[in-house]
């Protein structure tokens, strides 16, 4: 048995840090939980934000924060649970990207770090005090990582890309509207 280091402690703290905000986080989509909206209150959101259908694209962002948070936090399937929360945390970024970096301006500085956190975690794996190591990596190998992290960029770009094409429609409309 090897002794523990530093850079498997400091793994662990990270995942469990991050994880656990992303869990509070995803669960105030999907339960309501801490002050959230629920899939109801989050899906209303998620329509005014540009992101139709609101409940699907609550459902969708709750699972890759809270399901992503999870296993980031038991280091288990690592590439796989980074890469979601990246991705989730992606669609925040675009969202806040108007009101500029800083979060006390409504900026993406926090879903942005969130989702650098994630990813990180994702691309260095987990260490030795986590699930990977115990199932002796089955999740965690270099082709996971690779499709994990095309996958998500894929459908971030995907989700972000339907709703700037959607919010460039609807402000045509309105400048359309105004010139009649």
């Amino acid at each position: 048995m090897t002794p523990l280091n530093r850079r498997d402690l400091g793994l662990l703290a990270l995942r469990a840090g991050a994880g656990a905000v992303l869990v509070a986080h995803g669960t105030q989509k999907l339960f309501g939980w801490f002050g959230g909206g629920g899939l109801e209150g989050t899906g209303k959101a998620m329509e005014a934000m540009g992101y139709h259908p609101g409940r699907q694209s609550a459902l969708a962002a709750g699972l890759g924060e809270a399901g992503g948070g999870a296993l980031l936090a038991l280091g288990l399937g690592t590439p796989v649970a980074g890469a979601a929360a990246a991705g989730a945390m992606a669609g925040a970024v675009a969202v806040h990207a108007p009101n500029g970096f800083f979060a006390q301006s409504g900026g993406f500085e926090y879903p942005a770090f969130l989702g650098f956190s994630a990813a990180a975690l994702g691309v260095a794996g987990a260490g030795r005090l986590s699930l990977d190591h115990l199932t002796g990596y089955r999740v965690d190998r270099p082709w996971t990582v690779a499709a994990a992290f095309l996958g998500a960029a894929v459908a971030a770009a995907a989700v972000v890309g339907k709703r700037a094409q959607g919010q460039r429609a609807a402000e045509g409309d309105t400048a359309g509207g105004a010139e009649s």
